[in-house]
């Protein structure tokens, strides 16, 4: 006897904290619970390409970071392939493509190191540009929200992004675009996250 559903309710959601640290990011809070923390290592010590840092911050809508933050990214190699079971042995060894970090307390600061991604191919044969996708989640957040990062030395790749295109009003598109600086020789992609208020950063529905 088939079950009747459409008298059921939706289940309520409810915010990511305030101990979402602790069961995701254990390590990064200060609790040294895994061997291994879960996502923490993104391109691994053989990965191909141009070693970079993100960093940034999560600002709300009243232009104050937010200090509760855990951001998870994923992303392709230099060669544009994801870490994927349909492509076994076509990324380096101990490239993962994907990690977890979390803002410090004090500051709301964030970063990561990686390798820059490559362009990877979208639907019906065309390129997307260079990217990193970002899901983030904090108290006050009761769904994640997902973005992309992408990298403002890649001026031609952008423009012919598919994504991106998407996005009607170019001042809109800026809030996807990472700026490189140097920091002590190394190459640096600043990336501030705004969900709410003037220029708030676009965000897919995914």
């Amino acid at each position: 006897m088939m079950q009747r559903l459409d008298y059921l309710k939706e289940t309520p959601s409810q915010t990511a904290g305030p101990y979402v640290h602790i069961g995701l990011a254990p390590g990064a809070a200060g609790f040294d619970i895994y061997e291994r923390e879960l996502g923490w290592d993104i391109a691994g010590p053989n990965a191909r390409g141009e070693r970079i840092r993100v960093e940034g911050v999560v600002i709300d809508g009243t232009g104050s970071p937010i200090k509760d933050v855990m951001l998870e990214a994923w992303q392709a190699n230099s060669d544009g392939i994801h870490a994927h079971p349909e492509h076994p042995g076509e990324v380096e060894e101990g490239f993962r493509g994907w990690g977890r970090v979390i803002t410090d307390f004090e500051t709301g600061e964030w970063g990561f190191d990686t390798v820059k991604p490559g362009p990877v191919p979208g639907r019906n044969g065309t390129m997307m540009a260079p990217h990193i996708n970002l899901w983030i989640v904090a108290r006050g957040i009761n769904l994640g929200l997902n973005t992309r990062l992408y990298f403002n030395d890649e001026a031609e790749a952008n423009a012919n992004d598919p994504v991106l295109n998407l996005i009607e009003w170019e001042r809109r598109r800026q809030t996807l675009i990472a700026h490189r600086v140097e920091r002590d020789g190394h190459a640096l992609y600043r990336f501030d996250i705004k969900v709410q208020g003037e220029d708030e950063t676009v965000f897919f529905d995914i």
